[in-house]
């Protein structure tokens, strides 16, 4: 999506068409939109055209000077369908609201006002002419505002007001311009099924109180594993909070597999454990470890190739000298992009070594496991219809809003055998329906949230062709980088050939670098650039991407591109930005 300056015309009304230069035209749109919407509507039409394009009352008097304030509702419906009546929160407090008597009318205004300030953000957030990020030191924003809790409550203005000052030094994460992180880009959809979601709120445990939202996980995380390539989509699977979570469940599985006593007995009763994971795999291989009591010695790191790929004859080397040592090798952790080089372990050889060895196979492709709905760059995952289990976080290259993360197994019951616990006030064996759906006792969490209406919303919205166009650009965009800065002067790539992900890893040469040698000196220079650009970045607002050293390599920048909203003149953007604060360095 464009900014407004650039093309940027909501519900279809694009910059220099009639309907975008006619006053008239926009003022009967805004009568429309009113008419179904009430106030939001209004006050959309406010935000986009200007309050030279404000709407009339439909069917109302227009007044001179100022409008006059509309009446308090008197009608007798419930809930009012009026339009919103105007209301002075400076007296009112949340107890005002629903489930106080009466409180429809201020309920309703109310939300429509949060709205309004939501609307707002999601509009400057796809505006180039604005800041990603309007930058305060934390000791400054702690001065500024007030933030602590009090014994007495705020009114709602005040309320509002707070709603207003979040946003305006939250980061805008959906920003053409933010590449900082795997999860960006805001989606319309995702984020409508994130607020009914919330108003929904309920719970993931049983059947009884989560009826459809259960049923669509049912759906979805079959669908999920007919695209990693079991048959049917056979197998078992939840969503956790999380990729780190989600690659602990499977630790946790691959344990219960080949010693189930450990659930009741605990790790004095069985060996020593011992699990495997390229030196370039998610720091959360060993969290998990350290969790569950495996500790993250038992955590053997793999060596990999210049371009981050796990090596797949260190990996059996390590395990033959695991077993020489009288470990059990239970676990081999693969993944399916990296979370810096964005590198593809050779799946394929990897399942070939677990299955010689009966060990358990797990996927991490949080970031990667994306590409499997691109007919395109799907083969960067031959092989994992062989794991045992997979991470998959459609929070990251899908735009999936946080959080959204699947841990995907094989073998069905498996994780229900693992974690039930048969808690009888939930849990009941005699309900009239069929007991399967309480997916609750499989998951280590009692109280779950519903992280998967968004994902299938979004699903329902785009089709899996909508989906790969997204992903399938977002590489595009990254090989567009790679291009323009693999010979450019004042750059150096980290490793040689085309990016696997969209994660393009390089070095900005300030030109007083440029002529020197390539030594220790050099080095402790060069390490401070990246570091310095970044700060800058955030000062100033225009842009983020993230920086970060690795192994013997000194801070270089890591671009990833996951918004679909970023375009070629962004990563142009980038480019100049850099070299504009960088340049003096």
């Amino acid at each position: 999506m464009a900014s407004p300056g650039s093309g940027f015309w909501p519900f279809g009304a694009e910059e220099g068409s009639a309907a975008a230069e006619s006053p008239g035209t926009a003022r009967a749109w805004c009568q429309v939109a009113q008419k179904f919407t009430g106030g939001i509507g209004n006050k959309l039409c406010a935000l986009l055209y200007g309050d030279a394009e404000k709407p009339v009352e439909t069917g109302a008097r227009a007044a001179p000077g100022a409008a006059e304030p509309r009446p308090a509702c008197t009608c007798d419906k419930k809930p009012c369908g009026c339009q919103k009546a105007e209301v002075n929160y400076a007296f009112l407090h949340s107890t005002d609201l629903l489930p106080a008597c009466n409180g429809e009318i201020t309920t309703m205004s109310f939300l429509q006002d949060v709205v309004d300030i939501l609307l707002q953000y999601v509009v400057k957030s796809f505006d180039r002419s604005t800041k990603v990020i309007d930058f305060h030191y934390p000791n400054e924003l702690l001065q500024e505002y007030n933030w602590e809790l009090a014994d007495q409550p705020q009114t709602l203005e005040e309320i509002l007001l707070n709603c207003r000052t979040t946003l305006k030094y939250a980061i805008k994460t959906g920003h053409p311009r933010y590449f900082n992180q795997l999860s960006t880009g805001l989606d319309m959809v995702g984020l409508a099924a994130d607020w009914l979601t919330s108003a929904a709120n309920t719970n993931m445990f049983t059947y009884e109180i989560a009826p459809v939202f259960v049923l669509l996980e049912y759906v979805t995380l079959r669908k999920m594993r007919e695209m990693v390539g079991w048959p049917g989509g056979c197998g078992d699977g939840i969503f956790s909070p999380g990729g780190a979570i989600s690659n602990m469940y499977a630790m946790l599985i691959a344990r219960f597999k080949m010693f189930p006593e450990v659930k009741e007995k605990g790790m004095a009763a069985i060996p020593r454990l011992v699990a495997f994971t390229s030196e370039h795999s998610h720091f959360s291989v060993k969290k998990g470890a350290a969790a569950l009591g495996i500790g993250t010695d038992s955590v053997i790191l793999i060596r990999c190739d210049e371009r981050g790929k796990m090596i797949p004859s260190d990996l059996e080397r390590r395990i033959l000298e695991a077993k020489q040592k009288g470990f059990v090798p239970f676990l081999v952790s693969a993944t399916a992009g990296t979370t810096v080089y964005g590198a593809f372990d050779p799946l394929i050889a990897i399942a070939d070594i677990c299955k010689k060895y009966k060990i358990w196979m797990h996927v991490d492709g949080a970031w990667g496991g994306g590409l499997l709905m691109s007919r395109k760059h799907k083969w960067k995952l031959n092989g994992v219809e062989r794991a045992n289990s997979v991470t998959w976080n459609p929070h990251k290259m899908m735009g999936v809003p946080l959080q959204c993360s699947a841990l995907l197994v094989r073998e069905e019951g498996l994780m229900q055998s693992c974690n039930q616990m048969h808690a009888s006030y939930l849990f009941q064996q005699d309900k009239h329906y069929d007991l399967s759906y309480d997916t609750g006792d499989k998951a280590l969490q009692c109280g779950r949230h519903v992280d998967v209406f968004k994902l299938w919303l979004m699903w329902r919205a785009k089709g899996t062709t909508g989906f790969e166009a997204q992903i399938d650009k977002c590489l595009e965009l990254a090989e567009y980088l790679y291009n323009k800065i693999k010979n450019r002067e004042g750059y150096e790539m980290v490793f040689d050939g085309k990016p696997q992900h969209t994660n393009v890893c390089f070095w900005y040469i300030p030109p007083s670098l440029r002529s020197m040698e390539d030594n220790e000196e050099r080095m402790s220079r060069l390490m401070k650039v990246a570091p310095v650009i970044k700060a800058r970045m955030m000062e100033y607002g225009t842009t983020m991407v993230s920086y970060q050293p690795l192994g013997d390599k000194v801070n270089f920048f890591r671009m990833v591109i996951s918004n679909p909203a970023a375009t070629h003149q962004d990563i142009d953007f980038l480019i100049d930005e850099i070299e504009r604060l960088g340049q003096d360095l």
